[in-house]
């Protein structure tokens, strides 16, 4: 009895050391390896976007911006978040029904026609919904199209350079959808502005 003890606790540490080795060393080693591959390292390191040396953040992630002073607000803005933490992702889970869903989004419509100087009718439903993760990085084109206005007043641009901006950084999001990317977009404006 003592010598089957013995060998089933040899086997288990022989199983466990083999384990260890595998799941512990040669497969993270592996994952790691992998993202080293031409092409697949700027994936793996997070699609960061850098401007003079600097991250300015993810292509992946949509953080919406906010100026410094919101009356001259300079930025094209993402999604709404359901909430209140950027660095927490997640959906509001709740149905199109829900008197606080629908409370939030008319509060978001009223905001969104504020500041864009706009009638509520005119603003699209991606300027007042959250995606799923409440961190998508893309807006449609109606949503960028409605800010170019604001943007171009605030950073002295011309409406004009400022609607090409948004037409060359304009992409098939998904399924082939059009869709803007914030990040990019706001990066371009900077530079055409100068600042």
């Amino acid at each position: 009895m003592v010598r089957s003890l013995l060998k089933q606790t040899a086997a288990g540490l022989r199983v466990l050391l083999v384990f260890t080795v595998l799941l512990g060393v040669v497969y993270p080693f592996g994952v790691w390896a992998v993202s080293r591959i031409p092409g697949l390292h700027d994936h793996a390191e997070g699609s960061l976007v850098t401007v003079h040396g600097q991250v300015v953040g993810s292509s992946l992630i949509g953080i919406d911006p906010v100026p410094a002073d919101p009356a001259h607000d300079p930025f094209f803005h993402t999604r709404p978040t359901a909430t209140d933490d950027p660095s927490v992702s997640g959906g509001s889970n709740q149905g199109g029904f829900n008197e606080d869903l629908v409370a939030t989004v008319g509060e978001r419509k009223a905001a969104v026609a504020r500041r864009e100087g706009v009638s509520p009718d005119a603003v699209p439903a991606d300027a007042v919904t959250a995606s799923a993760s409440g961190l998508d990085p893309t807006i449609s084109v109606a949503y960028a199209d409605l800010q170019v206005p604001r943007v171009a007043r605030n950073t002295g641009l011309p409406e004009s350079e400022v609607r090409q901006l948004v037409a060359d950084d304009t992409t098939g999001h998904g399924l082939g959808i059009p869709g803007v990317n914030v990040l990019h977009l706001n990066v371009a404006i900077r530079q055409a502005a100068g600042s």
